[in-house]
């Protein structure tokens, strides 16, 4: 029997399959049918400070409504302050004391000492790790890459002194050279990599002449970009590789660990096909570990990486050419979306 254990980390899981932190994963029955599903690992929907700061905002906005008014109405309304994070906090420790499986924080923050008081807080929730999603949406003309990861490389620090759960790093691509970046994480004890984090991107109806904002689902065809990074990873850090985008399938998990990935998140896929998804995903990969004989993930894990590979430039090309000399192979090798 197919032994799909596996260990992220440092956190003993019954199986690589981890529902990414969405939407979906704020419900708590939902992420109980997640569980029921098979899923190993979940992680809550991100505590963003942006959120929090816009919600208190507007609840000060409807307080100073009706200041203008008469000097006695002040007092119609009793004192109230904003509970900051507290909702979100109560409702991770909740999700934590009603599952079985591990449970991974999410985080996103703005300024230094938010990234370091919210991490604290959601420590004490009781969550098994957290994650840390980082990323910049530049801008700014006058700032380098290298103010930038210096930035993010100080508050991972910081957040190391005060928490003591595992910390993963959830990236974007967006890095002038994201092995280098990897490797400076990994070196400061980092145990875990999230490639990749799939960022908003605008659009605009050409009708109306106006910004629209839609929800992107990943397609198969966008898992290239993490397999690539989990192959040339793969041997050559320390932490574990968590591949997320386009893992739609029971295969494309197999491919993830093929390259070099520990386990894998998935999100897209839920929205389209249902939790129940996560079932037939496991249910698939075992069905190909038995058919090829192995007896676990480890077996076959980091496989095809490049430390491996036949084909020494394979996970290093960038160029088309070999591929255009033999388009017929192009063509097969095309993966329906």
């Amino acid at each position: 029997m197919s032994d799909l254990t596996t260990n992220y980390m440092g956190i003993p899981l019954k199986n690589p399959i981890i529902a990414g932190a969405s939407k979906l994963t704020s419900n708590l029955e939902t992420i109980k049918k997640m569980e029921e599903s098979g899923a190993g690992a979940v992680v809550t929907a991100s505590l963003f400070e942006e959120q929090v700061q816009l919600e208190r905002f507007k609840m000060d906005d409807e307080r100073e409504k009706t200041s203008y008014r008469h000097p006695e109405m002040i007092t119609v309304f009793p004192e109230l302050e904003h509970a900051g994070p507290k909702e979100h906090l109560y409702w991770v420790q909740k999700t934590k004391e009603s599952l079985s499986i591990p449970v991974i924080g999410s985080l996103n923050a703005v300024h230094k000492e938010t990234w370091i008081e919210y991490a604290k807080r959601l420590e004490e929730t009781g969550i098994d790790a957290l994650e840390l999603n980082f990323y910049a949406s530049p801008k700014q003309f006058d700032r380098d890459a290298v103010s930038i990861e210096e930035e993010q490389i100080a508050i991972l620090k910081q957040i190391q002194t005060e928490v003591k759960i595992p910390l993963s790093v959830k990236l974007s691509s967006f890095y002038t050279n994201p092995l280098h970046f990897i490797s400076r994480l990994d070196q400061e004890g980092v145990k875990g990599f999230v490639l990749f984090n799939q960022l908003f991107q605008p659009d605009i109806d050409i009708n109306r002449e106006k910004n629209v904002f839609l929800l992107h689902l990943s397609r198969r065809a966008d898992n290239r970009l993490p397999l690539r990074y989990a192959g040339l990873l793969s041997g050559n850090i320390r932490a574990d590789i968590c591949s997320n985008t386009g893992i739609l399938a029971g295969e494309d998990i197999v491919k993830m660990i093929l390259a070099g990935a520990t386990c894998v998140q998935v999100v897209s896929t839920l929205y389209k096909n249902g939790v129940e998804q996560i079932g037939k995903m496991l249910n698939d990969l075992k069905a190909w570990m038995e058919r090829k004989g192995y007896g676990s993930l480890d077996a076959f894990r980091g496989k095809m990486s490049k430390q491996y590979s036949k084909d020494p430039w394979v996970y290093t090309r960038a160029q088309y050419v070999k591929l255009l000399m033999n388009p017929k192979d192009l063509l097969e090798n095309d993966p329906a979306p």
